[in-house]
């Protein structure tokens, strides 16, 4: 990458207009969605001749739907599926137990409970658990992920 290449990066960064730019274009008001609530006299000669309609041209609308519905007499059940528990998860939980991931489990239990004395002690901690964490997890995923394959097949 040349300096060329450099600047023209620079210029484009901060070339764009701001977001925030002022708006341009707008509404007019000599449209007919203008946002009065006036209406003009075409306007007011098709909603009389819809009142003399009596309003139900067979057209297809909207039907507010109210307690005089005749259609729904029942009342809608939700389906509710019961989600299955997440494999993965409990298998994982139980390979974090097991004696294959034993001492990865001990270092961390014991990392734990040293920082929550140092807490409880100082008010803050000389050191966090996450690499032992890791290693926890490294281990269950290990464990649990030729189980998960095995389930899934």
């Amino acid at each position: 990458m040349g300096i060329t290449d450099f600047f023209t990066d620079v210029w484009e960064t901060f070339s764009h207009p701001s977001p925030d730019a002022e708006v341009q274009g707008g509404s007019s008001t000599k449209s007919p969605a203008s946002g009065t609530d006036e209406e003009s006299s075409a306007e007011a000669e098709v909603n009389k001749q819809d009142a003399k309609k009596g309003g139900d041209s067979g057209e297809q609308g909207h039907k507010p739907s109210g307690k005089g519905s005749d259609d729904d007499d029942e009342p809608e059940e939700e389906e509710e599926e019961e989600e299955t528990p997440d494999p993965k998860e409990t298998l994982e939980k139980e390979c974090a137990e097991s004696k294959e991931c034993h001492p990865a489990k001990h270092h961390y239990d014991e990392c734990v409970e040293r920082v929550t004395g140092q807490i409880e002690n100082d008010g803050k901690a000389s050191e966090d658990c996450v690499e032992e964490f890791f290693h926890l997890a490294h281990c269950a995923t290990q464990c649990a992920a030729p189980k998960l394959f095995a389930q899934l097949k």
